[in-house]
């Protein structure tokens, strides 16, 4: 595997799931049971957008770059401004936090947090980055076999009940990645069904993505639902046209967040007219 997230941090992508996962973050500790999350593709978990990856491609200007200097008031993108502002407090003014550094920023002391990444030097940098943080474990592993392994999760006599499981695969292999991930998310819906999950995705041609909407509206969860964001029209195979998030079990009325915050996304990071944003279920709860 040859994808290094540093190329894309803080890219439109990196700015609907980061939202994302704080809004799920700040739902599920709203109770006060502790909380398990699970980062299955966890990268370094900490940028530097003024690195030679990030500078070579420019995707962060169009992402995290044009939110800060637009700053709209709306609530779940003020939340993760702040956040990729207290990491800049922290590690400079060019940092950009990944999933791992948001997930450690938003849950409580009681909290774990698993965090995954199979390229030796990504998570030797990974373990380096939170050296100091006792909820936070990393594991050199592939992040598929750590669902397996680690779920349903338990630390000693503790066992989770509650939690958020993270998937966030770099999509090497393409199509065949839905059908790993879908394949990833029923075996763990068997062992751990009350969990929340998120599964990103890029979307290059919507219509091409039918066939998993069928797949994953079939799996084992209450509820399934879908948030997307495209930053230009969807017609093009040969480039990331936006992404999207299949949510399992997300927290009560959190459709309504993000419905309330994709087409302020859009209208922000939006390079055509075109550009849209929007949640959609697949299962709702009976």
């Amino acid at each position: 595997m040859n994808y290094r997230h540093a190329f894309h941090a803080g890219n439109h992508a990196d700015v609907l799931k980061h939202i994302a996962v704080l809004a799920l973050c700040d739902a599920l500790t709203a109770k006060p049971a502790p909380l398990f999350a699970l980062d299955t593709h966890a990268g370094r978990g900490l940028y530097p957008l003024d690195g030679n990856s990030a500078l070579r491609t420019g995707e962060a200007e169009g992402g995290i770059g044009r939110l800060l200097a637009e700053a709209p008031k709306q609530p779940a993108i003020t939340r993760y401004l702040a956040a990729v502002r207290a990491c800049r407090a922290e590690h400079g003014p060019s940092a950009y936090p990944g999933s791992p550094w948001l997930l450690a920023y938003a849950l409580r002391d009681d909290d774990r947090i698993a965090a995954c990444e199979l390229q030796p030097e990504e998570a030797a940098q990974l373990k380096h980055n939170f050296a100091n943080d006792p909820r936070m474990a990393v594991h050199e592993r592939d992040g598929y076999a750590a669902m397996k392994a680690l779920l349903p999760p338990k630390l000693g006599a503790l066992r989770f009940n509650r939690g958020l499981v993270l998937i966030d695969p770099p999509f090497e292999a393409q199509l065949q990645e839905f059908d790993t991930a879908l394949g990833a998310l029923r075996d763990s819906l068997a062992r751990w069904p009350q969990g929340t999950y998120a599964l990103w995705y890029p979307i290059k041609r919507r219509r091409a993505l039918q066939p998993f909407y069928r797949r994953a509206a079939t799996l084992p969860a209450k509820s399934i639902l879908t948030a997307e964001l495209l930053v230009r029209a969807d017609d093009s195979p040969l480039r990331m046209n936006g992404s999207g998030l299949l949510l399992l079990n997300p927290p009560w009325q959190f459709d309504q967040t993000l419905a309330a915050t994709l087409p302020v996304l859009a209208r922000t990071l939006g390079e055509t007219a075109d550009a849209v944003g929007g949640v959609t279920w697949l299962k709702q709860a009976d």
